[in-house]
Formats: C-alpha cells, structure tokens, sequence
C-alpha cells in the first residue's frame, strides 16, 4: 500500500481510478475459499469371494461360571421382588392418602366395642371374686392415725414440703 501523504488535489482520471482501485480491493475475499474435504470414507467396493486364508469355523463356547448364573438370577429374584414391595407401599399410601374422618370411625368403631367388651367381662369377673369371701375375721379393729404437720417449705422456684403421716 501506498501511505504517502498527498499534498496537491488528485485530477479526475487520478481520483477515478483511485476509486476503482479501493472498490475491487474491498470486495475481493481476504483469503482464498476454503476447500471442503470430507470427514469420513466408505469403501463400496465388493469384497471378494475367496482369499489367500480359507475362513475357519469358530466355535461358539460361552461358559457361564455358575457364581454368575447365580448372582444373574438373585438380581432378578430382588429385582422382582422390589418391584411388589413397591407396589404395596404405593397401595398402603394411596389408602392413607384418602382417609377421611367417617372412615377411621368406621374402622376404629369395631375395635371399640371389642375393647368394651373385654372391660366389661374384666369387670364382671373382677366382682364375682371379690364376693367370695375367704378369710373371714371377727374380732375388734383398732385403726390409729396420726398426722404430725411440721411444714418445712423452702425456696422461691423449686419449693420442697415435707409432711410426715404416721
């Protein structure tokens, strides 16, 4: 490039062809097109039908060690069994998730009455023995009392008082 500093005014031919110059320098590319190259390759050509080594048969003789056989089926036997503990619990919160109050009621009235029964037969069997008198004692009763009231009560927050019954 040409960075002289002009001191006179360019004529028209001069200024003309400055300006063809600065336009086809700036719209021609910086840098020459870039070639595309592909980034992968595919053979399609036949492969042949016979070589220089005939093909050999191999055998396919997989052995599963029975420790593996063992670990395959007790993975799926918790696998399984996973899967059902899950659907129970699913089942059970689905339940609890709609529990309304008529529902416990209805649940916890039988049990109820269950418990009042019992209280009951408890109760009657409890009186049926105390009429049963075994032991049967005459004579005079003496029952003495005493009570002796010295209050010693003392603090403010944790008080103490101490009554003496004899």
């Amino acid at each position: 490039m040409d960075f002289e500093p002009i001191t006179r005014p360019l004529s028209d031919a001069e200024a003309r062809a400055e300006a063809e110059r600065i336009i086809t320098q700036s719209f021609q590319p910086a840098a020459p097109p870039v070639r595309h190259f592909p980034t992968s390759f595919r053979d399609d050509t036949e492969v042949p039908a016979y070589g220089d080594t005939p093909p050999v048969h191999q055998d396919d003789k997989r052995i599963v060690p029975a420790w593996a056989a063992g670990i395959a089926v007790a993975s799926i036997g918790v696998g399984a069994g996973s899967v059902g503990l899950g659907c129970c619990a699913w089942l059970v919160l689905q339940g609890l998730a709609s529990v309304t109050l008529y529902g416990v009621l209805m649940v916890t009235l039988p049990l109820a009455g269950l418990a009042m029964v019992a209280t009951a037969i408890g109760g009657a069997i409890s009186k049926a023995r105390s009429a049963v008198t075994k032991n049967v004692f005459e004579g005079p009763v003496t029952h003495h009392t005493e009570i002796h009231n010295n209050s010693t009560t003392r603090g403010a927050f944790f008080a103490r008082t101490r009554n003496e019954i004899r």
